[in-house]
């Protein structure tokens, strides 16, 4: 087995969830994971291994950089579980979609496919909350906590006219520049890079940080699954409205596509009204119990229990920094 670790913040709840979702993927790409967090310093570490010879977290952010997006929809979906209109909140940014559904000749890795499921979570999809897969060397990652119709907390905290497809698609693939006052829109690019740069981007220029501290690396994102507290802002707080203004909010791409990863099979422990409770763990877990134990389940094994708000920004919900929970 190979063993690895990497640092994070256990106040920031889209980090500890990213952790889980570093841990979701190890487990469907290497196999026979087990992780726990070492706080017995002041900087607290994810420690996370699984069959084979590789580093773990390179494996995983390898996948992610080259993995391809797809939508799942239930049998006889048809379009509609969305107003068409625009969004107050925040632009979409990402680029149209190809009619034909196939891959865009500028960008080899990303694909607008729809597939059908046999197995939908939701009982009528939604083509904002449609389920996502990452597909990548014959490996796959579904990822659809957003569109759970289940009696659980589906954790859906993003609103208005986004889709979790074109969210995910700026989170690994970035956001393309807008052409210049001469381009048309299916010509050249201008030379100064994406608008807002993704994980595969990161990945390319700085995989040495990204392996090294894979949370700290963040770059100006225009929107996102509001899971990192790091770009969350309401316009009262920041003093006017970064969206209106068209500016960037730095925050980890990394943390916002693997928490989404890692609430897959489990949730924090929304207990009030907006207030949310998740625990870190300090042996050893395999997936099944971490999942438990990040949703608050004790084992009677060395536990750290975290709480946070969820802020309204418009219509999102937006994560805080957590307070540690003290227990008499």
């Amino acid at each position: 087995m190979a063993q690895a670790s990497i640092p994070v913040d256990l106040f920031n709840p889209g980090q500890v969830f990213a952790c889980m979702g570093f841990l979701e993927a190890a487990e469907v790409l290497l196999g026979g994971v087990e992780a726990h967090f070492d706080w017995s310093k002041a900087q607290a570490m994810f420690v996370l291994r699984a069959d084979g010879g590789q580093n773990p977290f390179e494996v995983v952010l390898e996948f992610l950089s080259k993995a391809k997006i797809s939508e799942l929809i239930p049998i006889g979906y048809v379009e509609g579980g969305a107003a068409d209109g625009g969004d107050d909140e925040e632009e979409d940014t990402t680029p149209s979609e190809p009619e034909d559904g196939h891959e865009s000749d500028d960008d080899p890795g990303e694909v607008w496919a729809r597939e059908e499921s046999l197995v939908f979570p939701a009982g009528e999809g939604d083509r904002n909350a449609l389920p996502i897969q990452l597909v990548h060397d014959g490996r796959c990652l579904t990822v659809s906590h957003w569109a759970d119709g289940s009696s659980r907390d589906a954790f859906k905290l993003y609103s208005g006219n986004r889709s979790a497809k074109r969210i995910a698609t700026q989170m690994l693939q970035g956001v393309p520049a807008k052409p210049t006052r001469n381009q048309s829109n299916d010509g050249p690019r201008n030379n100064d890079g994406p608008r807002n740069k993704g994980l595969r981007q990161l990945w390319e220029e700085q995989k040495e940080a990204l392996l090294k501290t894979p949370f700290d690396v963040v770059t100006p994102m225009g929107g996102s699954f509001n899971f990192d507290p790091r770009g969350a802002w309401t316009a009262i707080d920041a003093g006017y409205s970064p969206n209106t203004q068209k500016d960037g909010i730095a925050a980890s791409p990394v943390v916002e596509i693997l928490a989404a990863i890692g609430l897959e099979h489990t949730r924090p422990d929304q207990y009030e009204t907006r207030k949310v409770r998740y625990a870190v763990w300090g042996k050893a877990l395999p997936p099944m119990l971490a999942r438990a134990v990040l949703a608050g389940a004790d084992l009677k094994l060395p536990m750290r229990r975290f709480v946070f708000n969820l802020d309204l920004s418009g219509k999102n919900k937006v994560t805080t920094f957590a307070q540690e929970e003290t227990r008499l």
